[in-house]
């Protein structure tokens, strides 16, 4: 989605940023994990497979992208961006009657980075993205039913169990934003920063100059 193509979102312990195609050998890494692939209920893809999802999920209309990186790491300019990276974030937008509803996913792929609130945090940080840019009203999460640790994550931020499938083996959870949950999720924004992704990369690299 070229809508956060320019977009960097800091929060307190994460940095999320556009998905670029140099983030795609580190990506691909992660998807070759049998553990993931089943977490995602997602296909093995060979690298150039993954490089053509990449760029599909920087055009299409339908689809939000963020990386997740460790902030600390990246505020390091001695550390390559791809060796910062935690995890990706996704709307996915897959109703064309209904553009206000948008499917939430979240993976947090570094196994050192679980458990340390990280997914809360950037569940919040999407949530409010996905509120106030690209005017989402109601959120849905599909996720496997022995992922009891995204069910749980979901459930914090009041997401309602809606259907369970045998077949597929997952279940559907639901959160629609009511004025009350929009007070609740948008009243405090202070926890996260928008800012322009090429500035912010060329800053910490202390190329300002080159984009002056």
């Amino acid at each position: 989605m070229r809508i956060n193509e320019d977009t960097l979102l800091e929060g307190q312990n994460v940095v999320l940023v556009p998905y670029n195609e140099n983030h795609v050998p580190r990506y691909h890494q992660w998807m070759s994990s049998s553990e993931l692939q089943k977490l995602t209920a997602s296909e093995p893809l060979t690298l150039e497979q993954e490089y053509d999802m990449q760029r599909s999920w920087r055009e299409d209309d339908d689809k939000c992208t963020f990386i997740i990186l460790d902030k600390q790491r990246w505020a390091s300019p001695s550390v390559p961006e791809e060796d910062c990276m935690v995890g990706d974030v996704n709307i996915f937008l897959t109703d064309p009657e209904d553009p206000s509803l948008g499917e939430f996913e979240i993976m947090i792929a570094e196994p050192s980075y679980r458990g340390r609130g990280f997914g809360k945090e950037v569940t919040r940080m999407m949530m409010c993205y996905g509120v106030t840019k690209l005017g989402i009203r109601k959120f849905e999460a599909k996720i496997g039913m022995d992922n009891n640790v995204s069910i749980a994550l979901f459930k914090k931020f009041q997401f309602q169990e809606v259907s369970s499938s045998e077949v597929f083996h997952e279940v559907t959870l639901q959160l629609t934003i009511d004025k009350e949950q929009e007070k609740q999720l948008l009243g405090n924004l202070d926890f996260m920063q928008e800012k322009d992704y090429k500035k912010a990369r060329a800053r910490r690299l202390g190329e300002e100059s080159s984009i002056d």
